[in-house]
């Protein structure tokens, strides 16, 4: 594929930004910027946003998905889709210059869209436009809503506009809320396939270890609540129960597009969440008063579970400073647990933007001295570790890979915490054993750093009989060529 410079993937995220906004998408990148916004740094630092919205597609049953981009990205997208377990096909419409600017890819995606939409097969097929297609203006918007029974969603998820994969889960959990919504105002919709329940619900808005809905939902039944579905739903269906609820409960506060959805149809949205003692006596005072709970009945329930979080917490104590980062968008709660299982946290960055909904959970930290990073970089969580010397470093990829570099036990957040309950009396005790467990390591890591001590690093890196041979000319000499091509790109755009 080939295209001009300002439309091609590798081109600035400024350019990109001109390019949508001439091809008439104003409109929707002052949404997102309004919705998550960005700042201090404007590039996404994770991987390609696309990945949330994939990933939320292919998690749901009978919907289709299909994808408008550069191949490169298309195959970037489905390796990482399928390495995370997804076991369906992802479709894609190939494109050139001619038919990106002809329109004609246009055409064939609604082509496409025509050949997939089998009811036998499928309720849902979700469109979904990378960077060049968002910044060229491809129109998804003029896609048929429905054929032959079948929804077609479409939507932009572009590098340039969306910051992180996190929010990109929103970006199409909000498009399909907002259809179904007006799905339900034309008439009768399915009900839930376990049926609608005979208690006011709670929708839980954010994907979570698979206990913790069930726990939140036994902390809600002496309120005479229950626990509605998760957003993102696994179904269409679902989306229903969804908007049929008393109230949502923000668990991860990222989730703006499908708030306003919920807003719309008059449901209050609650933030923070059931996790540790002020958490979950907190959380229950606040969804009783939204029910209007009688203040005896919301009592009894913080008697009921507070005390048994607080004996769960005082099993497994934590010793220790800590720094905790990530993009899943519950990183703040991981650290009030950590906090009141006895931990020393120091600074806790997040990628995700400040919102309303995390505000309860900033200020219980910043209240004990946390250091709360939102739209954190990478820079800003390596220096939290370089600066802090914490016994365990919590973070992705890169921030593990530098803390165990300077001897530091560290943990990966998406896949060792993560992917543990926190809500409730479950989740008070499920960290404490891995993070002992990893500040134990030391001894272990100072061994290893002793081991490859001399090794040497980056370009230096192994065993060398002698001096290695660096060439900084030649280094020089190639900086030369691309800071002279980079005067002829600015010239050009000058021209």
């Amino acid at each position: 594929m080939t295209t001009s410079d300002s439309h091609a993937c590798h081109a600035p995220a400024d350019q990109m930004q001109a390019a949508a906004r001439a091809a008439g998408n104003a409109d929707l990148l002052d949404r997102f910027a309004a919705d998550y916004p960005k700042g201090p740094h404007d590039k996404p630092e994770s991987m390609c946003p696309a990945f949330g919205s994939l990933r939320v597609g292919l998690r749901m049953r009978r919907v289709a998905t299909v994808l408008s981009g550069s191949a490169c990205c298309v195959y970037g997208l489905t390796f990482v889709s399928h390495f995370y377990g997804a076991r369906r096909s992802v479709g894609y419409v190939p494109f050139n210059s001619e038919t990106l600017v002809t329109g004609k890819l246009f055409e064939d995606i609604r082509e496409a869209v025509h050949q997939l939409a089998d009811p036998a097969r499928h309720d849902a097929i979700v469109v979904t436009n990378l960077c060049v297609p968002t910044a060229s203006g491809v129109p998804l918007r003029l896609l048929p809503d429905q054929i032959n029974g079948v929804r077609i969603v479409g939507i932009d998820v572009p590098g340039f506009g969306v910051p992180t994969h996190a929010e990109a889960k929103d970006v199409l959990a909000g498009a399909m809320l907002d259809y179904a919504r007006k799905e339900v105002q034309a008439g009768p919709v399915p009900a839930p396939r376990a049926g609608r329940s005979d208690r006011p619900t709670v929708t839980l808005l954010g994907e979570m270890f698979p206990a913790d809905p069930m726990m939140i939902g036994a902390m809600l039944a002496p309120l005479g609540l229950a626990a509605g579905p998760v957003v993102p739903t696994r179904e269409w269906r679902e989306l229903y129960a969804a908007l049929d609820c008393g109230a949502v409960a923000a668990i991860h506060p990222f989730y703006a597009a499908s708030v306003r959805v919920f807003e719309s149809a008059g449901r209050p949205v609650i933030g923070s969440a059931p996790v540790g003692i002020d958490g979950t006596h907190d959380w229950l005072a606040a969804i009783g008063a939204a029910f209007n709970v009688a203040p005896e009945r919301i009592a009894a329930a913080q008697n009921a579970f507070v005390p048994a979080v607080r004996a769960a917490l005082e099993q497994v104590p934590v010793k220790g400073r800590i720094t905790l980062s990530g993009y899943e968008g519950s990183e703040l709660l991981v650290a009030r647990l950590l906090i009141e299982s006895g931990a020393e946290v120091a600074y806790v960055g997040t990628a995700c933007a400040a919102s309303r909904w995390s505000a309860a959970d900033r200020d219980w930290l910043e209240s004990r001295g946390v250091a709360v990073k939102f739209r954190a970089s990478l820079a800003d969580d390596l220096a939290a570790v370089d600066g802090l010397d914490p016994d365990l470093a919590i973070g992705t990829t890169p921030v593990v890979q530098h803390a165990k570099e300077r001897g530091t036990p560290s943990l990966y957040f998406t896949n060792l915490i993560s992917a543990r309950p926190l809500m409730g009396p479950a989740g008070a005790g499920s960290l404490g054993q891995v993070v002992n467990a990893a500040m134990a390591g030391r001894p272990r890591m100072d061994r290893m750093r002793a081991f490859f001590e001399g090794v040497g690093q980056g370009d230096s890196a192994g065993i060398w009989e002698g001096a290695p041979n660096l060439r900084p000319d030649f280094r020089a000499q190639h900086q030369k060529k691309l800071d002279k091509a980079a005067r002829a790109a600015r010239a050009e755009e000058m021209i």
